[in-house]
Formats: C-alpha cells, structure tokens, sequence
C-alpha cells in the first residue's frame, strides 16, 4: 500500500522551516483566500511566483503578506523551479499548493505530522469522495493512466498527481528536477522512485476552482496538452533510464546490439494489452459522437491517440495482437454516424444507376427532383457537379447496385483499408506496421467517418511495394498500371506517373517511357469516356467556387493571404510552387516511397483546401522512415473537426483560429523536420541513393 497515515503521536514540526511555493496564472479572484488559510495554519514564508498574469494576482497577493516574485516564461514547472530560487537558509520543507483555492489546507497538520518519517508526502484526491467528484472524467482517466505506465515502469504505485505536496529541501536537491512545464509533478514522483524517497500519500479532499479559468482541465485543448506533455515525460524518464542501466551493465558499446537482440523476442505484455485496451475503449467512446455535436467526439480520440502513441515502443507485434486490434476497432467504428461526404458518394452512384452522368447534373438539378432521396438534404454542396475521378465514380456506382447504404459503403473502404495493412504488414514488421494499422486518423477515416480514400491509397501503395522491392521487367507496366487506378481515384497521384516516366527516361529507355505513360493513363482514359459525350467531357467542375477560391485549414497559403489578400481568389497559384517541388524531387529521388512521401508532404502543405482524412495518404508511405511528423499529425489533425463541430452547433464561420491553425499544423512540421535532422546521414546516403539501387 502506498496510502500510508502518519503516526498519530509524532515530533511538532517547526512551521518556520517549512517554506510555501503557489505558481499563479490569472488568479485574482481566489490567492488571497489561498494565502490567509495558509497563515491560518501557521504558516509565514509563502512566496507566490506570478507567470505573466493579466490581472491583479500580484496586487493580491502581496497585500495578503505573500513575497511576489516574477516568471514571465509560461510553464507550470518553470514557475516551481522560479519560486525555488534563492530560499533561505533555514527552510527544510518544500510545500506546493495551487492558487485556485481548490486544495483543502485545512488537512495540512496531517502533513506535517508526518514529516519525521518521509521524505515526499502527497495529497492523493481520488482516495476521497469530494475529490474523485471534483476531478473531470478526463483528469481521473488521465491520473489513473499515468500512474499505470509508473507502476509499469518503475515498480511503485501512486495513486495520484496532485498538485498539493510537501517535500523535504535535501531531497528535493537530489531529485535534481528538470522539466519546466506540466511535467513538473510526474517527474518529481519518478524521481522519488528512483532515489529512493520514503514517500507518503494522504487522503486529501479537493474542491472546484472558488474563481478564474483553468489552465488545463477547463478546455478539451489544455487537457489534451497536459497529457501529451506528460505522457511524453514519462516516455522520457523510462528510456533514459533504461539507456542509462543498460550503459552501465554491458558498456555503451553493447548497447545497441543488445536492444537490437531483444527486439526480436521482448514483448511486454503489459504494455500491448494497454495500448490494445486504449485503441478498442478509444473507439467505442467515439463511436456514439459521429455527429461531432458533442465535445464528447476528442475525449474518444484522446484515449485512442494514448494507446498509438504507446503503440511506437512496443518492440514487437505478433500477428494474432496486430489483425485483432486492427479489425475490431474498424468493426466498433462502423455503425458510427458518417461524415458528410458519404451522402454524396451515395448520391452520385445512386443517379449513374438511373442513367444520370454526375458530371453534367449537379445534386439539386431539376432533371434529379424526382430521384431525391430522404438523405437527399445531408449531401454537401449540392449546387456542385461531380469533382471525383471516373473509376471512384465506377466504385460508387458498384456499391450503390448492390445497396445504396452507408454500411455497404463503408464496407467498401474498410476493405480497400484493410487491405492496405496487409500489403504494408507483407513488406514491414507487424509493429512498424500498426503506424499505419492502429492509427486513430486511418480507423475514422475509413471505418468511422466513410471517407473513401483507401481507395486511392490501395493501389498506391501497392504500386510503391512492386516498383521498389521487385526485380521483374514487368514491374513497370504493372506498377504503372496501379497509379493509373490510383489517378482515377484521385487526381493527385499525377505526379507519381510522372516520376515513373522519369524514371524510365534516366536509364535513357524511351520506348519504357512511353510504355509506362501509355499503361498509367489507360485506366483513367477507359472509365473517362463513358461520362464524354455531347461534346463535352466536364470531370472537373473547374468553374465552381468551391474549386476556385474555397478554403479549409490550409497552412502555406494562409500565410500568404495574410500578406496578400488578392491571392483568396485565384488557387492555381498554388499549382507553380507545386509544380517545382515535383521538378526537383524528380531531379533528386530515386526510389517511388521517397518521391511519393515528400512529394504529398509538400502538397498538403501548399494546398488551398485541406481536410483531417487527407493526411491519410502520407501515413503508408511514412512507415519506412517513421516520421515523427506523420505520427504526429494523425493527432494533430482531429484540431480540424472542430469546423464541424462549430457548424453543427449553428455557428458557420469554417476557418481555424490560428491557434487551432497551428495547433493542427506545427506537429506535422516540426515532427517532419526533427525526422529529417535526425536522419540526414541516412537519407543522404541511403534513402535517396538505395531507391536508384532499387530501380536498376
């Protein structure tokens, strides 16, 4: 047990030697009620670390008799490890309360009283009923969590991480505590662990904030945060550790040979039920929330988002964990309310049945008012004729003949899904594979929210794998032939036509050229004529607003609209910088994944219109590198459903705030580049060299 009382007879501690630390944020309403029931305990040595409020905190705070001290840098730990400095001399004790006034300091004797026997005493909120009722559904599963993965990884069990703690000064120096930000709390207790600290947790109740905002637990976005922040501590903390062990018992020159031998045949069955357990209660969270009226939607992608991204350091997967996980999860997400797209795939196969072509009659067509459906009214921009390519038109129009139901549609992707899991798990390991297998975006995209891109994404891939590993003549042809299928799904596999023309072009094989152009475009061009007649050919509604000047989180060119206003008007303009990008990754990659990662990186960052599933197409092809910023993004990305979310709830506004712009974006760039620095040697000489090895 870890919940230990004090002994009820105990040496008086002199309160003068215990010194008080209160990080504030905005806290006016509720510091000086904080720091008079401190007093009232006897307490006189409190200092109050102000990190950059706006309000009249310090004011407040000082008239209370508190000693004020500034941290103008944010962060939860930077204003403990702000308020530690300079203490004087005579202080033993350490105690950190938060200025809200949601502790209850009126149990602090029992604190004290067990200062003769323990080294970190902790108010543990879950181990009463005040406190458990004070604590959101998110922070108790966060809290449980977190000390889950200690227990997992250190052998000892809390209870909590609350914030109210007293902790001896000596031992707090041999903690030697490094995180600044809201890691703070956890890391202390891991390091309590390691040094061997006699550690105490009391009972303590807990109370709604008397004033002010949370910081954290009072926004979707500021939980979301905290627990990445300290699931990334953790994560920290448990492999220096084992870097560090494994330093000292076999040398750091053994090091990687033994993690490599261990990789092969140690799999923490703890952990793979964890994160097993986290994806499936991830998904049936998610699964009443399809409408995404509810912010009920994130807490579902947040539970999920734990179990991937403890899904990264499992050193192996067996076949058995990797189907299981990867077909009940799309199985609980398939009676999920669907995004809207569906009603349109629906539609369009629906009237190619009653011999409509939805290229030349747009849903709300009057020669169509007699075919309306009771779901007629959900398909968006109905005004807009058919912007899908002719073989997503001939799927559409299959799986509308068999039943033009969502279930049947959704069938439909999740088989193209999980079809792609077996092509990747046939060329990668079943654990790198779960990047793309057991990733929250790639589950609701498909299985939940019936987008139809595993379509375009299944030949793709598929083409990648043949034209890469295979030394057959044939591979040309048949590699050209998949991203046929794959243009006819979507137009932007275009350019990967292209790099296979090239391809053909740097061995100076000119009628190979030709063969793959002619092979890539047939798919297209067969499906293409049945929708050309009259003279007209109209696959792309190129004169709607929609595809002229729409918009939707995009990233660069919301940047330049910021210093260019005109450019909201004309997307094109999007299509020169793109088309140099495509240039010069011809000029310089050699192998299909290498070209086709960067090259759909660079177009999700330059395109005008951007939407959550799009990022899917990157993740197959990032499983080779495992770009931190593909992991991230399949997080990150869920910021953009908050247009719908708004749209629902009558608000009508779909732009990103820019905190939201760059919340959804930064992960996917910073995690890109980090991949790259980390890795420069290897793609210098490797990644772009081992492709031309590839393709001789």
């Amino acid at each position: 047990m870890t919940i230990i009382a004090p002994p009820a007879i105990a040496e008086p501690l002199n309160l003068d030697r215990v010194f008080v630390i209160i990080p504030a944020l905005n806290e006016e309403a509720t510091i000086a009620s904080v720091i008079q029931d401190l007093q009232s305990q006897g307490l006189t040595q409190i200092r109050v670390v102000d990190n950059g409020s706006t309000d009249r905190t310090c004011e407040k705070a000082q008239a209370a008799g508190a000693e004020v001290i500034q941290e103008p840098i944010t962060g939860y730990g930077r204003a403990c490890w702000r308020g530690l400095q300079h203490l004087p001399p005579e202080v033993d004790w350490i105690l950190f309360c938060d200025g809200d006034g949601s502790d209850d300091l009126s149990q602090l004797p029992q604190f004290f009283a067990g200062c003769s026997q323990f080294d970190l005493i902790l108010g543990d909120r879950r181990a009463t009923e005040a406190g458990r009722a004070a604590l959101t559904p998110v922070q108790n599963f966060g809290n449980w969590l977190a000390t889950f993965l200690i227990q997992l990884g250190w052998g000892y069990q809390y209870q909590d991480l609350g914030p109210l703690r007293l902790i001896r000064r000596a031992a707090l120096e041999q903690l030697q505590m490094g995180d600044r930000g809201f890691g703070w709390t956890v890391e202390m207790q891991v390091r309590a662990i390691k040094c061997g600290l006699r550690i105490c947790e009391l009972p303590v109740n807990y109370h709604p904030r008397r004033g002010g905002k949370s910081k954290i637990s009072g926004t979707l976005s500021g939980s979301f945060k905290a627990g990445t922040v300290i699931l990334g501590t953790l994560g920290r903390l448990y492999f220096c550790q084992k870097q560090q062990r494994e330093t000292e018992e076999h040398g750091a020159l053994e090091l990687w040979g033994n993690r490599i031998q261990q990789a092969g045949v140690f799999n923490p069955p703890k952990l793979l039920w964890l994160t097993a357990i986290l994806l499936v209660l991830g998904s049936l969270l998610l699964l009443p929330y399809g409408d995404l009226r509810s912010a009920h939607f994130w807490v579902g992608v947040a539970v999920m988002g734990c179990g991937f991204a403890l899904s990264w350091i499992l050193p192996s997967v067996s076949a058995l964990w990797f189907w299981g996980v990867t077909i009940l999860t799309r199985l609980i997400l398939l009676p999920m309310y669907p995004g809207d797209d569906v009603w349109r795939y629906l539609w369009e196969g629906y009237i190619q049945n009653q011999g409509f072509s939805p290229y030349h009659f747009a849903p709300d067509a009057p020669e169509l008012a007699n075919y309306r459906t009771l779901w007629w009214e959900a398909i968006n921009h109905p005004n807009v004729t058919a912007i899908y390519p002719p073989i997503a038109q001939m799927g559409f129009r299959l799986l509308a003949a068999i039943s033009p139901s969502v279930m049947v549609f959704k069938m439909g992707f999740v088989l193209a899904d999980l079809g792609v899991c077996w092509l990747l798990s046939r060329r990668f390991s079943y654990q790198q594979t779960t990047l793309y297998a057991w990733n929250p975006l790639i589950i609701y995209s498909f299985a939940g929210g019936a987008h139809y891109d595993s379509w375009f994404i299944l030949p793709l891939v598929a083409a990648r794998l043949i034209f890469d590993t295979s030394r057959f003549a044939a591979r040309w042809v048949w590699s050209a032939l998949l991203v046929g299928v794959s243009i006819g799904m979507k137009w932007m596999s275009l350019p990967v036509l292209g790099f296979l023309v090239w391809s053909a072009l740097r061995k100076w094989r000119i009628e190979l050229a030709v063969a793959v152009l002619l092979v890539g475009c047939l798919p297209f061009v067969l499906t293409a004529l049945p929708f050309c007649y009259s003279g007209t050919c109209p696959l792309i509604p190129v004169s709607s607003t929609f595809v002229r000047h729409g918009r939707s989180a995009e990233f660069i060119p919301y940047l330049v609209r910021q210093v260019w206003l005109p450019s909201l008007q004309a997307n094109w303009l999007y299509a020169i910088p793109l088309g140099m990008v495509v240039i010069g990754l011809l000029w310089r990659a050699r192998s299909f994944y290498l070209f086709t990662e960067w090259y759909l990186f660079a177009l999700l960052l330059l395109s005008p219109i951007v939407h959550a599933w799009y990022f899917t197409w990157m993740i197959p092809f990032a499983i080779a590198t495992g770009n931190l910023g593909v992991r991230l993004v399949s997080l990150s990305a869920f910021v953009y459903f908050v247009l719908p979310h708004r749209l629902v709830n009558g608000n009508f506004d779909w732009h990103l705030s820019e905190g939201e712009r760059w919340l959804l974006w930064l992960p996917l760039v910073l995690g890109w580049l980090w991949t790259v620095g980390q890795q420069e040697k290897l793609w210098g000489v490797r990644a772009w060299g081992a492709g031309h090895r590839g393709s001789q």
